[in-house]
Formats: structure tokens, sequence, C-alpha cells
């Protein structure tokens, strides 16, 4: 396929798919919804990225965005909730199709690219945090908002979360966003590039020039991230046992540092109580899984929120009335109790469960 024999997706312009010469590039211009990744945009990607590992030409595979605001806000939740109310088995075979194409870009065998300059979060994550190469522009910003919403931070991010300690719990618990120089840090962005240099990229890219030499030598120094400032905090609240008592050590906060120790409590208590219990322990858990794992758990709890009544709370509160007001149910920490949080963790009938091919399979496939 040659570049000028780009293929739009089934929805239309959302997204466009093509080989430029040694270059596979995945294009998402789904731009007044910022990018957010609806099924039929997933079901684009599935379906041509193991073309892409058979394809002898196609050296490396580019995601890019046209929208000046995001990479990709996440995935449309709206849609979700739609399916959700109509059959429950069509959400839940959504969840379990998003995750199969997080696994299938994790187990991918050629370089994968995102260039992102904007926000980049949820579902948005998901197709690009399991990328060799994560390039992060000026204008940057990554976030998993899941517990605004009622739900947890998934696509297997709390892989890569759990990796990062107490800093990782901030992010995902707060759904609090970060700039580039933060995420390079913490290893979530590979390298930090002047947005004006991704067409140089994907040109290079196209005449099959080496990644690491192109973008290592365009890498800048993003200079220090926001979130050092407060790294002492962050490490003794977020290390503790339970978000109660994540809690209390930042009310416990005093001196130059207690007024954003404060605004941190104050974004945690308009979370869902239920949600930030789950999260917690999904990444105490996602520590000792590998990322098939950590899918499988995923899918185990988007199958309980499902079933609950946060998620379709927090998204009418967020998306659909925009009022900003969700009752929660249990509607406090303490009200929240083990039991409960048990629940969302019992492993699904067998018949039920999402089962990924090994790691060994998919490359038997060329994937």
């Amino acid at each position: 396929m040659k570049s000028e024999d780009t293929v739009p997706s089934a929805a239309g312009a959302d997204i466009t798919i093509a080989i430029d010469r040694c270059l596979a590039v995945i294009t998402l211009q789904r731009v007044r919804a910022l990018n957010a990744l609806t099924a039929s945009m997933r079901t684009e990607i599935a379906a041509a990225v193991p073309g892409f590992a058979r394809e002898p030409q196609v050296y490396a595979v580019l995601l890019q965005s046209t929208s000046p605001r995001a990479f990709s806000a996440g995935s449309d939740v709206r849609e979700i909730v739609q399916l959700a109310q109509r059959s429950r088995a069509e959400a839940r075979a959504a969840f379990a199709d998003e995750y199969r194409m997080n696994w299938l870009l994790e187990c991918f065998s050629k370089p994968t690219i995102s260039l992102i300059d904007g926000m980049v979060m949820g579902g948005g994550v998901g197709i690009s945090g399991f990328n060799t190469h994560r390039v992060a522009g000026e204008a940057y910003s990554w976030a998993m908002p899941e517990t605004m919403i009622g739900l947890f931070p998934d696509v297997g991010a709390a892989h890569a979360l759990s990796r990062l300690g107490p800093e990782g719990q901030y992010l995902a618990l707060t759904g609090r966003s970060i700039g580039r120089a933060d995420a390079f840090r913490l290893g979530l962005a590979s390298h930090c590039i002047a947005a004006q240099h991704f067409p140089r990229i994907a040109e290079d890219l196209a005449l099959a020039n080496t990644v690491d030499p192109l973008l290592d030598g365009l890498h800048e120094d993003p200079g220090t991230g926001e979130l050092e400032a407060y790294a002492d905090v962050i490490a003794l609240a977020f290390s503790a046992c339970c978000v109660e008592d994540i809690v209390s050590r930042l009310d416990a906060v005093q001196g130059a540092k207690r007024a954003w120790a404060q605004q941190v409590v104050a974004d945690l208590r308009k979370r869902s109580p239920l949600s930030l219990k789950v999260t917690h322990r999904h990444l105490k858990e996602a520590a000792a899984l590998d990322i098939q794992r950590t899918l499988i758990a995923d899918y185990r709890l988007a199958c309980r929120f499902l079933e609950g009544h946060d998620f379709y709370e927090g998204v009418r509160a967020s998306i659909i009335d925009k009022d900003g007001a969700p009752a929660w149910s249990p509607a406090s920490l303490a009200a929240v109790t083990a039991d409960q949080v048990d629940r969302y963790f019992v492993p699904l009938p067998a018949s039920e469960e999402l089962v990924l091919p090994s790691r060994e399979d998919m490359q038997k496939a060329r994937v």
C-alpha cells in the first residue's frame, strides 16, 4: 500500500491508517471529541497491526493525532455506558476487545512510536503506553483520571504505575495530570521533542532511518517536573497501607506544602470512594503481575464496575449532565467495606474470564 492509499475507517474521518514507504501510520482525527477512542477506532487499529508485522516493507509504526489539543482523551466512556444500558454483555465485550488490543500492541514485534503533543489519558495511554517509543511535545499532559468517573485505571496502566511506588499511587488515585518533565523522569515518556520536529520524525522513519539515533538526537532536556517539589509529601502519604491513611497523612502536612496537600485531599474527596479503594488494592497486586495478567485483572474489575453504580453515575456527572455532582455509593471511604472491595477481585466464572494468548503464541502468529 502506498502513502496515497490511505484507508479511512468505517467510522468515517475518525481515524486513517496507511503505509508510507517504510512507515505504517495510524492517525487519530476525531478532533471534536479530543480523539476519544470509539469501538470502531479500536477495531481498525487491532485489525491493522498484525498486517504491519507481516508486511516486509514496514520498518515501524507511527501513531499521531491531528488535534492540537489531544493525542487521545481516552476511550469513549459515553459509548460504553450506552452499550451497557442496551446489553451488559456488549459492554463487557467492548472492554475485552480493548484489552486484547492493548496486549496486541504490547506483543507487537516492530518499533512503535507515538507522537504526543497535548493530553493523553485513559484509552489513549492504552494505545501509546506499550509503544517502544513515546515522544512528548511541549504541550504533553498525561493522566489516568478514572477514579473521577467511578472506574479504575485500566488498559494495563496499573502495571507501570505499580512500579512507580508512591508516585504511581498518587497518579492512579488522584487522576491528576503531569507534564512531560515528570512523565520523562518516571519513564512514561521516552523522549521529549518539540512538536515542530514531528513531521521530520515521520519523514525520516518513512525512509527507514533507525529510530533510536533519530529520537535521541532530537531529545531535549524537559527541565524539572512539578511533582519533584512535593516528592517527600507524596512518598510519605501515598506509601500508606490504605486510602484513609493516605488522606490522614496529607491532612497532617504542615508548612509551605500544606496548601498543596490540602488541594490533593480535596481532589480525593471528589473521587468515588469505592474506586479509590479498588484502585489502591489493584496497584498493590499489580506489582506482582506481568502485563498479560494485569490486563486479565483489569477485565475482571471492569466487569464488576459494570455491575455496580458508580461508573454510570460518574459518567453522568462528568460527561452527560456535566453537573459535577456525582452521588457516589457508598458515599464515603468509611462506608466502603472490605467485603465490598473483595467482591471486585473475585475471579469470574472460568468461561467468562478474559483469555489472552501467551507472548510466545503471539510472536509465533507474527504480531
